[in-house]
């Protein structure tokens, strides 16, 4: 019985393997290699997250995951954004480096969370065939808002990395993107990871831990 039970086993996943995207395989790829670099503070990150957003919009639209899928043109733009202030954002235009975020980005961020997920999802719900439109709603919110802090260097965005993960590996492990689950569940080692190397080097030149606040108009 237990080699019946091997090879039945053996067939569903040469089965899946067949079946499995090459885009989901090369989103995944790239995706992995981008958070990895972004964890080093390796300007290489934004070119690959292009690339690899290319590769996951195409695999939401068939997975009817419209709110991710329409996250994807976000990222570009986003890391087109990330990849000039990197290079160019810090003071008298030099490169940017680690801070903390401030107090008014975490305000916003929160806004942006709750009313996006309310009102997207509803949308998602009552006008489309969308999976999930409340969950998909809430990590698009998330990962956009952790996607700016990275683009500032804030260290908290890894923080909110970490949030998003652990809500994403369920999610697309329901869909039937078990590459993608196993993916989102190393990112959660990997947000771990840029956390503790950005902190590093934000005790390595303490004076910058936090920029000051705008003043009120």
């Amino acid at each position: 019985m237990s080699i019946f039970l091997a090879l039945d086993i053996s067939a569903a996943f040469a089965q899946y393997w067949q079946a499995t995207s090459r885009l989901e395989i090369g989103a995944v790829l790239t995706g992995f290699v981008c958070v990895w670099l972004a964890a080093r503070e390796s300007i290489w990150n934004f070119p690959v997250a292009i690339v690899s957003c290319v590769f996951y919009a195409v695999l939401f639209w068939h997975t009817h995951l419209y709110a991710d899928w329409g996250l994807q043109g976000f990222f570009i733009a986003l890391s087109g954004y990330g990849w000039y202030e990197w290079l160019y954002g810090g003071r008298d235009e030099t490169q940017l480096g680690v801070t903390h975020a401030l107090g008014r980005e975490w305000l916003l961020a929160a806004a942006f969370a709750g009313v996006f997920t309310l009102g997207f999802g509803y949308y998602l719900r009552h006008h489309t065939d969308a999976a999930l439109p409340y969950i998909d709603s809430f990590t698009t919110a998330g990962s956009l808002a952790a996607q700016y802090l990275l683009t500032r260097k804030r260290l908290e965005n890894w923080l909110l990395w970490v949030l998003v993960d652990l809500v994403y590996v369920p999610m697309y492990w329901f869909k039937g993107l078990y590459i993608s689950s196993v993916l989102y569940f190393l990112y959660l080692a990997l947000a771990a990871y840029g956390y503790w190397q950005w902190r590093a080097e934000l005790h390595r030149h303490p004076a910058r831990a936090r920029v000051p606040e705008p003043a009120a108009g």
